[in-house]
C-alpha cells in the first residue's frame, strides 16, 4: 500500500463540486483526479476535506463495503453544507441509514419498486406523458421543455405513487429546487424545514386515514415489525419525493437536449424503437447527474485505491468520473447506444443502490420516446452553447430548454 499524495499540503486542494465547461464532458478536474496514482482529497463548500474516488473499480468497491457508512449524522460525513443534516426531530431516511436499520426500512417498501410492480405503472406513466405532450403542443412556441414537460411529468408520477395531492405540485416544484440547489445555509435550512413540516403533516393525515399509496399503506401497518415508525416514514416520504422527481426530471431535459442535437440518434431510434432501453441506459451512464448520494464516511481504516483512508474520514464516490473510466468503458466520452457493457454506476451499487431505478427507466423511456414520436419536428430554439446548466448544484441538469416545432 502506498501513501496518498499529500495534496492537502498545497495552498488549496481542488474544490468540489467542479464545473462542466461542456455539457457532454465530465467536470473540469475529474480526469486529473482519475489520472493521479492514487485518490486524493478535495475541499467541500463547507470548508471540510474529503477523499475523492473516481475510478470505476474503486467507487464500486467502496459502495459495496460496509466499512463505509451512509450515516449523515456522523461528524466525518462529507456533506457539501452542514445544513443538509436533518433536524433532530426527523430521521435521516434510507439514504442516510446503515444496516440493520436500512435493511428493515428498505424491505418495508421494496415490493412497490420491483420491476414487476413498476411495470404495472407504465400505462399511467404513458397517460401522464401524453397529457403533458398535449399541453406542450397546445401552448405557445417557443416553449421551455424543462418547465412544460421534464419537471411536471416525474413530479406527478411520484406524487401519485406516494400519495401527495396533485394540487400541491407547484409547492413541490419550488421547494425541491430550493432544497437541492440552495446557495446559502439559511436558504437550505428554511427549505428543508418547510418540506419536512409538510411531510410530517402528510404522514400524520395518512396515519389517521390510510390511503392506497406507498406511504398510506405503510402508515396503515404502523407498529408491525419492520415497518418504519412515524419519524422514519416522514424521512422516507421526503427521500422518495426528492429522488423520484429530481433525477428523472434532469435526465429527461438533458436527454432531450442531446437527441435534439444529434439527428442521427433520433433517426436510429425512430427506425428501431426497440433500442430505446439501451439509449436510456447510455444516457444514464453518459450524464450520471446524481453522484452525491454515493458519499460515505469510513468507520475503520480501509485501503482503497492503494491508499489508507482513516476511520472518520469522508469519501466522495464520484460516479460521473467512474462512468467515464476508460479502463471500464471503451471510448467512454462517446455516446453509444450499441455499447455492450451497460453496467454503469448511475444508480449506485451495493445495499444503497437506487430503490426506484426501474421506475426511473420506465419514466425516461416513455417520456422521451413519446415526445419524439409525437413531435418529430421538435427542434432546439437556442444552440446548446447558449443554454444555462445547473453547474454547481447537487444534481446536474438544465435550467431551461427552449424548443419549437
Amino acid at each position: 500500500m502506498t501513501e496518498a499524495p499529500d495534496i492537502t499540503a498545497s495552498p488549496e486542494p481542488p474544490s468540489y463540486p467542479m464545473r462542466r465547461t461542456c455539457p457532454y464532458e465530465v467536470p473540469d478536474g475529474y480526469r486529473e483526479l482519475r489520472e493521479r496514482p492514487a485518490p486524493g482529497k478535495v475541499r467541500l463548500p463547507s470548508g471540510k476535506l474529503a477523499w475523492a474516488v473516481t475510478r470505476y473499480e474503486d467507487v464500486k468497491a467502496m459502495l459495496g463495503d460496509n466499512r463505509f457508512s451512509s450515516d449523515l449524522r456522523h461528524p466525518g460525513f462529507p456533506l457539501l453544507m452542514d445544513h443538509q443534516v436533518p433536524a433532530p426531530e426527523f430521521s435521516t431516511s434510507l439514504v442516510g441509514m446503515d444496516p440493520p436499520e436500512h435493511t428493515l426500512a428498505r424491505r418495508a417498501v421494496a415490493s412497490d419498486f420491483t420491476p414487476r410492480s413498476v411495470e404495472r405503472l407504465r400505462p399511467r406513466v404513458q397517460e401522464i406523458v401524453d397529457e403533458y405532450v398535449d399541453r406542450l403542443m397546445e401552448g405557445p412556441r417557443p416553449a421551455d421543455l424543462v418547465d412544460a414537460f421534464a419537471n411536471p411529468v416525474p413530479l406527478l408520477v411520484i406524487c401519485e405513487l406516494i400519495g401527495v395531492p396533485f394540487d400541491d405540485r407547484d409547492f413541490f416544484l419550488r421547494i425541491s429546487f430550493t432544497v437541492m440547489n440552495a446557495t446559502t445555509p439559511e436558504a437550505g435550512a428554511r427549505g428543508m424545514a418547510e418540506l419536512m413540516g409538510y411531510m410530517d403533516k402528510l404522514v400524520t393525515d395518512k396515519e389517521r386515514e390510510p390511503t392506497d399509496d406507498v406511504i398510506g399503506r405503510l402508515a396503515a401497518r404502523r407498529g408491525e415489525p419492520g415497518v418504519p415508525d412515524h419519524r422514519d416514514l416522514v424521512a422516507m416520504a421526503f427521500m422518495l419525493l426528492m429522488a423520484g422527481h429530481e433525477t428523472p426530471a434532469n435526465i429527461i431535459g438533458l436527454g432531450a437536449m442531446l437527441l435534439l442535437d444529434r439527428p442521427d440518434l433520433r433517426k436510429a431510434l425512430r427506425d428501431d424503437p426497440s433500442r430505446w432501453p439501451a439509449a436510456i441506459d447510455e444516457l444514464l451512464r453518459f450524464f450520471t447527474i446524481a453522484e452525491i448520494g454515493n458519499s460515505r464516511v469510513a468507520l475503520a481504516d480501509v485501503e482503497l485505491g492503494g491508499v489508507r483512508i482513516g476511520a472518520g474520514e469522508g469519501v466522495l464516490g464520484l460516479t460521473v468520473g467512474a462512468n467515464r473510466d476508460p479502463e471500464r468503458f471503451p471510448d467512454p466520452d462517446v455516446f453509444d447506444i450499441d455499447r455492450v457493457d451497460r453496467r454503469h454506476l448511475a444508480f449506485g451499487h451495493g445495499a444503497h443502490q437506487c430503490l426506484g431505478q426501474h421506475l426511473v427507466r420506465i419514466e425516461l423511456e416513455v417520456a422521451l420516446a413519446t415526445l419524439f414520436a409525437r413531435i418529430p419536428e421538435l427542434r432546439l430554439a437556442e444552440p446548446v452553447e447558449a443554454l444555462r446548466f445547473k453547474e454547481e448544484h447537487v444534481n446536474y441538469g438544465l435550467h431551461a430548454l427552449p424548443v419549437t416545432w
